[in-house]
């Protein structure tokens, strides 16, 4: 048994790794193989910073959005640098708009075809259809803001048949630009207040 057992460690069985004898003139650090190729990885284009990709101001009208209907969910104004703006939020997504400038700040109101003339010397009205914000939106229906630089007041001028118009009153004739934006559906109405 004795004997057996000498076999066994002179074979070192059971080892995990057997003995490495040096090369005469050499060191007994492992040599790694030679260099391996290096992948290099694709450049990598940063986000665009938000804010930055916004379409650019014009003096004309806009028009845009998708097919179909939604409700209109939240309606704010706010004051930005170099711009005013109006959001129209929406339930499912931003319907078809029209946005049309106007020389004077004077718009008829929904079915009865009354008119209604806002704070300002200029108009715009965003229509959007198929819309409605009768039983969805609860908020002001009148946004008075003479403070601000160009909007001086937005106010709902119709909820009837399909069809929810914004209008807004401007101190002054102001490009403008309108886009969308998701998660939350938005339009968004931006007036200039540099041109």
């Amino acid at each position: 048994m004795l004997a057996l057992w000498m076999v066994m460690a002179s074979c070192a069985i059971g080892t995990a790794s057997p003995a490495v004898t040096p090369v005469a003139g050499t060191t007994s650090t492992p040599v790694q193989a030679a260099s391996k190729p290096r992948i290099t990885p694709p450049a990598v284009t940063p986000p665009t910073p938000p804010g930055t990709n916004l379409p650019a101001f014009k003096c004309a009208d806009v028009s845009g959005g998708t097919p179909g209907s939604a409700n209109v969910t939240a309606v704010r104004v706010a004051e930005q640098v170099g711009y005013d703006r109006l959001v129209l939020q929406f339930d499912t997504k931003v319907p078809s708009y029209t946005v049309k400038r106007q020389a004077k700040p004077v718009f008829k109101t929904g079915g009865s075809g009354q008119t209604v003339t806002l704070n300002g010397s200029a108009g715009v009205l965003v229509q959007v259809h198929s819309a409605s914000e009768a039983s969805t939106y609860s908020g002001p229906t009148d946004f008075s803001h003479g403070e601000f630089l160009v909007l001086n007041e937005a106010k709902n001028t119709e909820d009837f048949e399909g069809y929810v118009s914004w209008a807004v009153g401007l101190s002054k004739a102001a490009c403008l630009r309108a886009f969308t934006l998701s998660d939350p559906p938005r339009l968004i109405v931006d007036f200039s207040t540099t041109s």
